[in-house]
């Protein structure tokens, strides 16, 4: 196979004239790769290439070249470390890459002598070049399957960095994966969410649409529109200028071009014809700092350019060293060390393009250390190779996959700046962040700021940039929204397939926004509350009766006063507990029922203040409990009643019985026993406990016992519901006993007098005598049970 590749490549080259070289001789060949001539890209039905001087000449290609002799000079005379390659020199093969056929033409000529054994002293250990992703995509792929290590110094396509399809591809530019990274931050820095994103036809442009699309959603930007730019041909011309339409349909302010410089220098023109202005172009580092864009006629009024490029690095001695090398370019053209293989790509008239007096601007500059860094990777592969650390180099022949090997190790620092590779072959280096400056019609660019990779970092000067509005230049950020923020307190309603267009509704009451780009409101938290429309929740106001609020002062007035009127008669009863006044009112069980009425009024007390845990047990037994006993007073002396008038005749017996084995004191203490029973039985299966009331008010919380309607607390009042029905039916029934019995004895005037005597505490007494026209007499020796 490898004798039909190299029958093929000779083939490809019967139809070559002898053009000259641009060689070096050497210990070991590095090959460079460089765009001197850009001629017809096209790529012919036949494997035929024009000479590519005939193409334009290519300045920037110059100084490549000439930082890629720069290098090999250094080296070979220990400039910079003369401990680098002690004794050994450095040759090099230079080949120019005029076009893509161009590119594939070089691969073809370097496989063919890694299968050619007579020319074992002139292989390349290296390759130094191309200058684009799109030349560079065949010969990593086909020379790395012989593991000749390629170094690229300005492509920059991510798909390079993987290392199962090119192995052996490293380049000193960043791959676009860092360069996506630093448009997106720079979009959402300024908050352009509202973009047009535009690239080339070739994989350069395609690779990087793709990625910063992908991370576009991560970063909540939105793409309104999306297109490749093509190659300028008569066929293309209506689709650049409806694409170009169709851009400005969407009124996005900020566009991002992801193209290389020959795509994006056909693709202007079309924008300054239908008059675009005041908008922001977001460029990549092969077009933001290109001439060959700046220069077309009327691009100062598309608007503010920002640019990512490649970080620039102080290069001195290299202008020094292209102007001194002119003359002696004159002599080195006529003559070669080798034989030129292909002799129209190894132009060596080097010396008819230095002498045009090419300037050098900053992107020829920031390039041009890229290839001084990359032959210096390469050196220092060949100083770990060849044993250099003792001072001398132990010369043997080298094979290129033990250059590829080392480079992934080597680890220098050259002109105050540190280099290694990545282990996907890629540099540690991040970018400078530019913006275009027209001074009187002149172009110029400005580095405003730079991005850094490890870590992710972007630092921007914004001061430093200059706003170009459609009239005239501006001071504020431009806009590039499709729908502006929302307010504090409103969410976002989305309206359309992207999420960057949207409604903004106002927040309901107990929510709240007080961040931007949310769809849905956040909850107060429950002690909160808010309006509708707000953007903070405010604490809740706690609803309880403190000490020294009015309300509670009023109340411990009047329990102050119940209090009083209870305690005072009490003790008024106490002094007179044996008068028949005080015995007919009920004596001792008049007492227990005063008592109990003050401990009912004093469970008051547990309702002030914040709700305790002794208080919410306490509170309602304390009162139940209490007012029991006090019923169950009543009760008994309604009872009596019914017993001395009504059952003292007909049943003596039994109220012999009920009078003599103390009856009224055996139920009131059942009575109470069984209703203390029902609260501790509620205390200990479904005690209550301090609460707080959420619902009742949206901006208050009520604090009070939990569980002061439960079945427990049903069952306590249902007690006393029918103590009570019982001692009002009994009172009922002694005013109809004292009528009839009142009718049936109206001979016995001295019982009724007793009577009268007896049950002075109702109201009825003293009517019911004066209605029977009986007379109040007393019988000595008489005593009324019911007094007793």
């Amino acid at each position: 196979m490898g004798k039909m590749l190299v029958c093929f490549v000779f083939l490809c080259l019967l139809s070559y004239g002898d053009c000259g070289g641009l060689h070096l001789q050497g210990d070991y060949i590095i090959s460079g790769w460089f765009p001197l001539h850009n001629s017809d890209s096209t790529i012919p039905s036949t494997p035929y290439l024009t000479d590519c001087t005939q193409g334009l000449t290519n300045k920037h290609g110059y100084h490549l070249v000439q930082a890629f002799r720069y290098a090999m000079d250094e080296i070979n005379n220990g400039t910079q470390n003369k401990q680098l390659l002690p004794g050994v020199t450095l040759g090099y093969r230079t080949y120019d890459l005029c076009s893509l056929p161009a590119s594939n033409l070089a691969t073809l000529d370097l496989l063919a002598q890694q299968d050619d054994s007579s020319a074992v002293d002139s292989r390349t250990v290296a390759i130094i070049g191309p200058d684009s992703s799109s030349y560079s995509f065949t010969p990593s792929a086909a020379l790395g399957a012989f593991l000749v290590p390629q170094i690229s110094y300005e492509a920059s396509n991510e798909l390079l960095s993987n290392k199962i399809l090119y192995p052996a591809f490293f380049r000193t530019i960043p791959s676009d994966k860092n360069q996506v990274s630093a448009m997106i931050q720079i979009l959402v820095r300024f908050n352009w969410t509202w973009i047009a994103l535009l690239g080339s036809d070739n994989p350069y442009g395609i690779q990087g649409m793709q990625g910063l699309s992908q991370q576009a959603s991560l970063y909540n930007l939105c793409i309104a529109y999306q297109a490749e730019i093509p190659a300028v041909t008569n066929k293309t011309k209506q689709y650049m200028q409806d694409m170009v339409k169709n851009i400005l349909k969407t009124k996005v302010n900020t566009r991002v071009v992801f193209a290389n410089k020959r795509r994006a220098a056909g693709f202007f023109p079309f924008v300054i014809d239908q008059n675009v202005t005041g908008k922001v172009w977001i460029g990549t580092e092969d077009w933001s700092v290109a001439s060959t864009v700046s220069s077309i006629p009327g691009i100062s009024t598309i608007g503010t350019v920002l640019g990512v490029a490649v970080q620039y690095t102080e290069f001195s001695g290299f202008d020094d060293f292209e102007r001194l090398s002119v003359p002696r370019l004159k002599d080195t053209g006529l003559k070669s060390p080798f034989n030129h293989s292909v002799p129209c790509m190894q132009n060596t008239n080097l010396y008819e393009i230095a002498i045009q007096g090419f300037s050098m601007s900053q992107y020829d500059i920031v390039s041009s250390f890229n290839v001084y860094k990359a032959v210096y990777a390469v050196a220092h592969a060949l100083h770990n190779i060849l044993q250099c650390d003792s001072g001398l180099c132990q010369k043997y022949k080298v094979q290129p996959w033990e250059v590829f090997h080392q480079l992934k190790r080597v680890r220098f620092s050259i002109r105050n700046t540190s280099f290694y590779f990545d282990k996907n072959g890629d540099p540690p280096t991040g970018y400078d962040i530019v913006t275009w400056v027209w001074t009187d019609g002149q172009w110029s660019f400005k580095v405003v700021g730079n991005y850094s990779p490890v870590p992710t970092e972007l630092q921007l000067d914004t001061s430093q940039i200059k706003w170009t509005g459609q009239v005239s230049p501006v001071t504020k950020v431009p806009e590039s929204l499709c729908s502006p923020e929302c307010p504090y307190g409103h969410r976002k309603l989305m309206t359309g397939q992207h999420k960057c267009c949207f409604d903004c509704m106002a927040c309901p009451a107990a929510t709240f926004l007080n961040k931007t780009g949310y769809t849905f409101c956040q909850v107060c938290a429950r002690d909160y509350w808010s309006e509708a429309e707000s953007e903070t929740c405010k604490k809740r106001a706690e609803l309880y009766l403190p000490w020294g609020a009015p309300l509670t002062t009023a109340l411990l007035i009047y329990l102050g006063v119940t209090l009083f009127l209870t305690l005072g008669t009490a003790v008024i009863f106490l002094f007179n507990l044996s008068t028949p006044v005080v015995k007919s009112a009920g004596g001792k069980t008049c007492l227990l029922m005063l008592a109990s009425l003050t401990v009912a009024s004093c469970s008051t007390l547990c309702h002030f203040n914040r709700p305790s845990h002794i208080g919410c047990l306490l509170k309602q037994p304390l009162f139940i409990i209490s007012f029991t006993v006090c019923l169950a007073c009543v009760t008994v002396r309604s009872f009596q009643v019914v017993c001395i008038f009504k059952w003292s005749s007909k049943l003596p017996r039994s109220y012999e019985t009920w009078a003599k084995n103390r009856g009224p004191e055996m139920f009131i203490f059942i009575t109470t026993v069984v209703e203390v029973f029902i609260s501790l039985l509620r205390m200990l299966l479904d005690p209550p406990f301090p609460s707080r009331d959420y619902d009742f008010y949206s901006d208050s919380i009520i604090l009070e016992c939990s569980k002061t309607l439960s079945l427990g607390a049903f069952a306590e009042l249902f007690f006393v519901c029918v103590l009570s029905l019982i001692c009002f039916s009994s009172g009922q029934n002694d005013r109809e006993s004292l009528i009839v019995l009142a009718t049936e004895r109206a001979e016995h005037p001295v019982q009724l007098s007793c009577v009268n005597i007896c049950h002075n505490r109702f109201n009825w007494a003293a009517d019911l005598n004066h209605d029977l026209g009986l007379a109040d007499k007393r019988t000595d020796g008489f005593t009324c049970p019911v007094c007793l």
